[in-house]
């Protein structure tokens, strides 16, 4: 469909997504080439101590930014950088994110049999220094010594629609599933008519469906999102609510 996406609606101010807003830095380079907005996600291998992002394991992928039209590619690029390690993907997202490629994002990590969390990495280089230099040390991929935040950030619709990608799939105690609405976008021609508007709206939500069906995920998340488009609201979905709807294979890290 082209440049068409449903984004995810960012209520600014509800449920914590304030600080979604604020981790976005005007400062921050754009990760692409022309056309690349400024809060791209980019991705890292990041290391920490033995069992940094759970047992065995001190070794992961950061997943850090807004979902944008291009950021599989740069998924792609570094897991296949990784010489057959099926390293952890670590998402921390924020803004308007584009939902097609969050899925394809997802798509991708379980065809590469990978576990999936969210949380904040903090990278130790990065103490002291301003948002550009700090990216600056992060966009060659790393790898980065750093510490997991693992409860720092709230996990929105683009990072639960990655998430639910994951082989294993988990979300460290504290954490907080905060789902949005959906509207359509097209990032080449913003001005949408109502009627193209309402069938795209139906056409993706279907393609939505089959992806939760696929990823083992119970649909009624869909759900909570489309009511959550018609009403502007928000939800927060309780921790039983995680396994229930088979967003995590287990509770925590």
């Amino acid at each position: 469909m082209g440049a068409w996406s449903l984004t995810a609606i960012v209520f600014g101010g509800l449920l914590g997504f304030a600080g979604i807003a604020q981790a976005q830095d005007p400062h921050r380079p754009a990760v692409g080439g022309i056309g690349s907005p400024l809060d791209a996600m980019i991705f890292y291998v990041a290391h920490g101590a033995e069992g940094a992002c759970g047992p065995g394991c001190s070794e992961w992928i950061a997943a850090e930014g807004t979902v944008q039209w291009d950021t599989h590619k740069r998924l792609i690029a570094i897991l296949d950088r990784q010489a057959g390690r099926k390293l952890p993907v670590i998402i921390h997202s924020w803004g308007e994110s584009n939902l097609n490629v969050a899925t394809s994002l997802g798509r991708i990590l379980r065809a590469r049999g990978i576990d999936t969390t969210a949380g904040t990495t903090d990278v130790d280089d990065c103490h002291g220094k301003n948002e550009e230099d700090c990216f600056a040390l992060k966009r060659p991929g790393g790898p980065l010594d750093a510490k997991l935040k693992a409860s720092d950030a709230p996990c929105d619709l683009a990072c639960v629609l990655t998430l639910v990608g994951g082989v294993h799939r988990s979300l460290p105690p504290g954490a907080r599933v905060i789902l949005s609405g959906m509207s359509i976008r097209n990032r080449l021609a913003p001005n949408v008519s109502e009627e193209r508007r309402q069938g795209l709206t139906v056409r993706f939500g279907e393609l939505y469906r089959t992806y939760l069906r696929d990823m083992g995920v119970d649909t009624e998340l869909l759900d909570i999102v489309d009511r959550n488009s018609e009403s502007h609201r928000q939800t927060e979905l309780p921790a039983p609510d995680w396994l229930r709807l088979r967003i995590v294979t287990s509770a925590s890290l």
